[in-house]
């Protein structure tokens, strides 16, 4: 130790005009004086380099404030350079290894599900959901006050019927001014407003779009019909024979609503071309002005905060150019007497070639606000009374984006219920889907009647059931989560087609006068004669109610990957019941989902699964009294309407297997690893 004080002081002393504290300030006040021009500072730096590197450290112990000669001598040794080198190693090869796991979870994980994936979608007729002015008709701020109980539903998107200012005919969807709010529902800003609460809530909005027509009493229309510039062709005009108050039109083609699509307009001396009401002239997608138009007004309202849109009515945006009549279905009926719109083909005025590239357009238009992350907008397409063949081909092809989905709304078809004919309607639409696209199921809407008048009291719950079990979004129309019915309507001041009137009832809400919807001495169509005991507030207090189970069911979808990610596997049907399952890659457990829509049955379900416990437990029954409880397998009795979903812990998923493999479905293959909590796809 003597000797090694020794070196030390040694050092220091040959250090001559340096100050040593050994890594400690003494005095902060003491200043650094400069050296003088001419002295022997560079002389003396080298002087200590050199004794410093002469001298032997062996033995020496690193002490605080050498310098970094000898610190340099200490850290070239191997007992120093070793463990820094391995940790230098350690740490490259662990940002490597982190960078190849983000690479390799990223690589094998599946597409997040979307907003309009993740939940239910509320459809809402905006006059006959909540009047806020006393009015008498439903408007923006009677939605808006109305959040709250949306949200309780565990809906995720809500979805809004055409509000644009329009006239009364056609349930406004006859648009005057597509960047209007119609008076009767607010004004802009309250639809603003109502973005913002919908946003704050964490819900999306969508709303309808009617491209394929207008108002006759539209701008444009108004334009059109005197030969104004560009607008001269913005509809579609044909020279017709007009003699003495009777039209002869260019070609036998029909309105939906009946009668001749074509109506003289004496203004422009000429027949123009409408598939819908006469108020309602068709606009002509052949002229580019046009569709840059329809662009323009996607492009305005979704700077507004819209989500999405449902386009109605696409299958009707073009015509055959020539005008050749269509086909009659009945070609021995005397062709004067061809009014309806069902008596003849419409291969002229449907789906015409280039009508899907429109709609493209107005995905691409939509693309354009979808860059922000997570402000995806949403496109759905409306192509009811078609095939499924041909509606499923508004999802695109594989490299060419359409609709996120078009609305599948085949159940609300469905005048009589079995389980064949709803298991043919699902495997329909499974069948056909092109891969990797998204499934959607509606009960109701505002174009159909509803369920309740349709099919029944008793179907309410199993319908429900059915929804939110099937894979895919499911789509509820206001009031059905209650089991609203239709109306029987009389002295109706406006002209409406009677036959989807009476499903748009004003929304039941509580006991009140006018069930709770308004406090206005009149509404524009009165409420269902049974809103005192089928309402909000009532089902809200009974725990066996059709609202409690909706909500019971839509928590479910919310919370289980079986049901949003999962297989679908269709076990068996027959004229009453329908038994499928869903399960997920992963999970040891499945749900087996039984829905009787016939008469009382006894089901044995260890005939269809093998393995299968003798008992297994009840997570969710049409019945609550049923709920959390066990169930015999090999006897299991269902009344009509009855629906059952059973959990059965098991390895043996179905879709592994050989018997099953052209009856299982999934929309995107996923596995579940419970290790790590994620999912992946190397399944």
């Amino acid at each position: 130790m003597a000797e090694d004080k020794s070196k030390r002081d040694s050092i220091r002393m040959s250090m001559k005009g340096c100050q040593e504290n050994n890594g400690f300030v003494d005095n902060e006040d003491i200043l650094e004086q400069a050296p003088d021009p001419g002295s022997s500072a560079d002389n003396l730096q080298h002087s200590t380099t050199s004794i410093l590197a002469s001298l032997d450290f062996k033995g020496v112990q690193p002490y605080a404030g050498m310098p970094k000669e000898v610190l340099f001598q200490f850290s070239g040794q191997a007992r120093y350079r070793v463990p820094r080198e391995i940790l230098f190693w350690l740490t490259v090869a662990s940002v490597l290894v982190l960078i190849a796991s983000t690479i390799a979870i990223i690589a094998l994980s599946p597409k997040c599900l979307d907003w309009w994936q993740e939940g239910p979608m509320y459809q809402i007729y905006p006059r006959s959901f909540k009047d806020s002015d006393k009015d008498g008709n439903g408007d923006l701020k009677g939605i808006q006050d109305k959040l709250d109980y949306i949200t309780a539903l565990n809906v995720k998107t809500v979805w809004i019927t055409s509000f644009y200012k329009s006239s009364l005919k056609d349930f406004r969807y006859g648009v005057e001014d597509f960047r209007e709010i119609d008076p009767i529902f607010g004004t802009m800003n309250d639809f603003e407003n109502l973005v913002a609460a919908i946003h704050d809530k964490g819900l999306k909005l969508i709303i309808d779009f009617i491209p394929n027509h207008t108002s006759d009493k539209h701008t444009w229309f108004q334009l059109s019909r005197t030969r104004m510039g560009k607008y001269s062709d913005y509809y579609i005009w044909h020279d017709c024979t007009h003699e003495n108050g009777t039209t002869i039109p260019p070609n036998n083609w029909l309105s939906v609503y009946g009668n001749s699509s074509w109506h003289f307009d004496e203004v422009r001396n000429q027949c123009y071309f409408h598939q819908f009401m006469k108020e309602q002239p068709d606009l002509n997608f052949r002229n580019p002005d046009v569709q840059e138009e329809i662009k323009e007004i996607i492009r305005f309202w979704l700077t507004k905060g819209v989500d999405g849109f449902s386009f109605d009515a696409v299958k009707f945006l073009l015509e055959a150019k020539h005008l050749r009549d269509e086909i009659q279905v009945n070609k021995t009926q005397i062709p004067d007497t061809v009014t309806h719109y069902s008596e003849l083909y419409h291969d002229f005025t449907t789906t015409q070639v280039g009508m899907h590239d429109i709609v493209r357009s107005f995905r691409q238009t939509m693309d354009q606000f979808s860059r922000e992350p997570g402000r995806y907008r949403f496109m759905g397409t409306e192509a009811y009374a078609e095939s499924i063949d041909r509606t499923i081909m508004f999802y695109g092809m594989p490299f060419i984006q359409e609709a996120d989905f078009p609305f599948n709304n085949y159940l609300t078809m469905l005048d009589t219920l079995s389980g064949n004919s709803v298991y043919e309607v699902i495997t329909s639409w499974m069948e056909n889907m092109p891969e990797g696209k998204w499934p959607n199921w509606m009960i109701g809407g505002p174009d159909s009647s509803r369920l309740t008048s349709r099919l029944g009291n008793e179907y309410v719950n199993m319908m429900n059931m059915l929804l939110f079990t099937l894979p895919g979004t499911p789509i509820t129309y206001y009031g059905e989560e209650i089991g609203m019915g239709n109306i029987v309507a009389t002295n109706l001041n406006e002209s409406y087609d009677t036959n989807t009137l009476l499903s748009k009832s004003p929304m039941q809400w509580d006991n009140s006068s006018n069930a709770g919807f308004s406090e206005a001495s009149h509404t524009w169509i009165p409420a269902n004669s049974d809103y005192h005991t089928v309402n909000v507030d009532v089902q809200m207090t009974q725990p066996r109610s059709a609202l409690k189970l909706y909500q019971d069911l839509s928590q479910l979808h919310a919370n289980e990957l079986l049901l949003s990610r999962g297989w679908f596997c269709h076990l068996r049907n027959d004229s009453h019941y329908v038994v499928y399952t869903r399960e997920l890659d992963g999970i040891d457990r499945i749900f087996i989902v039984i829905l009787n829509f016939g008469e009382s049955t006894l089901l044995n379900l260890q005939n269809m699964i093998s393995g299968l416990p003798t008992r297994v437990r009840i997570r969710l029954s049409t019945n609550s009294t049923n709920k959390g409880s066990e169930v015999d397998t090999s006897g299991i009795f269902l009344d009509k309407g009855d629906g059952l979903i059973l959990e059965h812990n098991t390895n043996n998923l179905l879709h592994h297997q050989t018997a099953f493999r052209d009856r299982c479905f999934v929309s995107n293959r996923a596995c579940y690893s419970s290790v790590l909590n994620i999912l992946y796809t190397l399944c």
